[in-house]
């Protein structure tokens, strides 16, 4: 989801790579709805691991920044960068994933986590630079 909304916020300013501990290839659907609500797309979008990143030719030495959305996720971009040069910061963030019990409750939740999101890009990287990047609730 943060893929997709920093592409929404500042288009191809910085290059934005998702990764995580796991692989969970498939995005899941209340992501791809939420993020459709801003008119940034998620559909074809999939996941992968830094192991992933790893191997397929990614250097992790050519970042600047790594943004973690878990503590398990910080624990392993720390792990993976002590030897590099480039901040690792966690951004503390609602996880979504198995709350709420009906349709609307799930789409909220998922709604607060977006939109933590999107508070964080703000306040780390400034107002957005698209002219159709949507407003911050």
């Amino acid at each position: 989801m943060a893929e997709a909304l920093a592409k929404k916020l500042y288009g191809h300013r910085f290059y934005v790579q998702s990764a995580g501990v796991r692989n969970d290839m498939d995005v899941d659907g209340f992501a791809i709805a939420v993020c459709a609500e801003l008119d940034a797309s998620l559909e074809r979008h999939r996941s992968r691991s830094f192991d992933e990143m790893e191997q397929w030719g990614d250097d992790l030495s050519g970042f600047d920044l790594i943004v973690a959305l878990s503590p398990a996720s910080q624990r392993r971009a720390l792990e993976l960068t002590r030897y590099f040069h480039l901040d690792v910061e966690y951004w503390q963030i609602l996880d979504p994933a198995g709350l709420g019990e009906t349709r609307e409750a799930k789409l909220a939740a998922f709604r607060q986590a977006r939109d933590q999101i999107m508070g964080h890009l703000i306040d780390k990287f400034g107002p957005p630079e698209v002219a159709s990047a949507p407003e911050h609730r």
